[in-house]
C-alpha cells in the first residue's frame, strides 16, 4: 500500500471512519478481521488471482486508439480495456475478491447494490461460479434504464429487488442493502461494489481492484518503456479510478485526473460533481465530500449515467483531492454522449456511459496537450447496457 491510501483506523487523511448503528457493529467488525487476515494469507489471494485469470480473463488489454487520437487532435492515448473483463466491466475483480471472501467466512448468501447494474451482474455471475445465494437491490429508475442487466442478474441465478424510495436510484439501494445486511449478518455478507461506505470497505474494494493499476503499470512499462504522462477516469464512487491511480500515485509526473458527471446543469440535483461544491459529510458509514443542501440534508443527483449517480465519493477520493494529488473535473451529459459516439464510431469499441465520461474530457484537453504525450484512459465498462440510453439521448 502507498503512501496515498495507507489508512489509520480506516483513516485517508480526515476522510473515512466507520459510521454506523449498533447493529451493524458485529459484522463489521468480523468483515475487517476475515479482511486482515485474507489480504495476508498467500492461499487466499492465489485463489483471488487465480480466478481472476481463468475466471474473469485478466489481464486485461492495452488498446492504443490512434483514429480517436486523430479525430480529437490529441497525442497518443491508450484505453484500458476492463470492457472486455467478463461480464463487462471492472465490476468482476470485487465481485470475486469479496465473494471468495464471504465463502471464507461460511456466508452462504450475497447481498449487492448496484446503479448501472454491472456491479449486480458482477455479483451474480460471482455468486453462481461460486455456488452462494444472491440478491441484488437497484433503484427502480435503474431498474428501467438498464434492463438488459436486470435480465442478465436473474438469468444468472440473482433475485433483483426494486426499490422505490427516495430518488430509486443507487443511494437508496444502498439503504435497504444496509437494511437487509443489519437483519441477515449471521449468513449474509453484503458485497459493496465501490470503494466507499465504512471501513474495511474502501480499503477492501480499492485491494480488490488494484490489479488494474498493477497490470496497466506493468504494461506501460513493457510495451512503452515509462509511465504515462496522464492517467484519466471516470469517478462515480471511484472503485475504477482508485483501482488504476494506485499504481501511479508514488510517480509526481503521472497527471491523474478523475471526472464526474455534470449532469445537465450546474443546481444542485442536476449533476453529481461531488467535487465542485466540495462540501463534507457522513453518508453510508464514512465522512467525505458529499452533495447536500444548505440544512446538510443529502441532496438528489442527476446523471445519463446511472453509474455516476451518487451524492458521495470515496474517501481515498477525498483525502486525493484535498492533498491536491489528484485533480477532479467533470463534464455534462452531453459530453458525455458525444465521446460515447465518437470511439465507437473511430474504433469499434462502445464505451460504458460512465467512461464515456473520461473520454469527453480527454476530448476538451487534447488539442492543447504536446503530441509526445501518452494519455492512459481506463475504460471501465462497455456500453451495450447504455444503448437504451444513447437512443433517447
Amino acid at each position: 500500500m502507498n503512501d496515498y491510501l495507507s489508512t489509520k483506523r480506516g483513516r485517508y487523511g480526515k476522510f473515512g471512519g466507520t459510521f454506523i448503528p449498533e447493529l451493524l457493529v458485529a459484522p463489521i467488525q468480523e468483515l475487517e478481521k476475515a479482511f486482515n487476515a485474507a489480504k495476508n494469507d498467500k492461499g487466499f489471494m492465489e485463489s483471488f488471482y487465480s480466478l481472476l485469470k481463468n475466471y474473469a480473463g485478466r489481464p486485461t488489454p492495452l488498446t492504443e486508439v490512434s483514429r480517436f487520437a486523430e479525430a480529437i487532435q490529441g497525442p497518443r492515448i491508450f484505453l484500458k480495456r476492463e470492457d472486455l473483463l467478463h461480464t463487462g466491466a471492472h465490476k468482476l475483480n470485487n465481485a470475486l475478491g469479496q465473494c471468495l471472501l464471504a465463502k471464507k467466512m461460511g456466508k452462504t448468501r450475497i447481498i449487492a447494490e448496484t446503479g448501472a447494474g454491472q456491479h449486480g451482474v458482477a455479483t451474480a455471475a460471482a455468486c453462481a461460479h461460486l455456488g452462494l445465494t444472491c440478491v441484488v437491490y437497484m433503484g427502480s429508475i435503474d431498474m428501467e434504464r438498464q434492463a438488459p442487466n436486470v435480465l442478465r442478474m436473474q438469468l444468472m441465478g440473482a433475485k433483483v429487488v426494486s426499490v422505490q424510495q427516495g430518488s430509486c436510484t443507487l443511494k437508496d439501494a444502498v439503504n435497504e442493502a444496509l437494511r437487509d445486511w443489519a437483519e441477515s449478518f449471521t449468513n449474509t455478507h453484503y458485497c459493496l461494489g465501490s470503494a466507499l461506505g465504512p471501513h474495511p470497505y474502501p480499503e477492501m474494494v480499492g485491494h480488490f481492484q488494484s490489479c488494474i493499476g498493477e497490470e496497466s503499470h506493468a504494461q506501460c512499462t513493457q510495451d512503452l518503456g515509462k509511465n504515462p504522462d496522464y492517467v484519466i477516469a471516470c469517478v462515480g464512487g471511484g472503485s475504477n479510478a482508485i483501482g488504476i491511480f494506485s499504481a501511479f500515485l508514488n510517480d509526481p509526473t503521472v497527471h491523474l485526473i478523475g471526472v464526474e458527471a455534470g449532469g445537465h446543469g450546474t443546481q444542485l440535483g442536476e449533476h453529481a460533481a461531488r467535487f465542485q461544491a466540495n462540501t463534507r459529510g457522513v453518508l453510508h458509514g464514512c465522512y467525505t465530500v458529499v452533495l447536500q443542501d444548505e440544512h446538510g440534508q443529502i441532496a438528489e443527483t442527476a446523471s445519463i449515467s446511472a453509474g455516476l449517480d451518487y451524492p458521495a465519493v470515496g474517501p481515498a477520493h477525498a483525502h486525493l483531492s484535498e492533498t491536491k494529488r489528484v485533480d477532479y473535473v467533470a463534464v455534462s451529459d452531453k459530453e458525455a454522449l458525444a465521446a460515447f459516439k465518437l470511439l465507437a464510431q473511430t474504433e469499434g469499441i462502445i464505451p460504458a456511459l460512465e467512461s464515456s465520461h473520461a473520454l469527453a474530457y480527454l476530448m476538451k484537453i487534447a488539442p492543447t496537450l504536446e503530441k509526445d504525450k501518452i494519455i492512459l484512459v481506463n475504460l471501465s465498462g462497455r456500453g451495450d447496457k447504455d444503448l437504451p440510453q444513447w437512443m433517447k439521448g
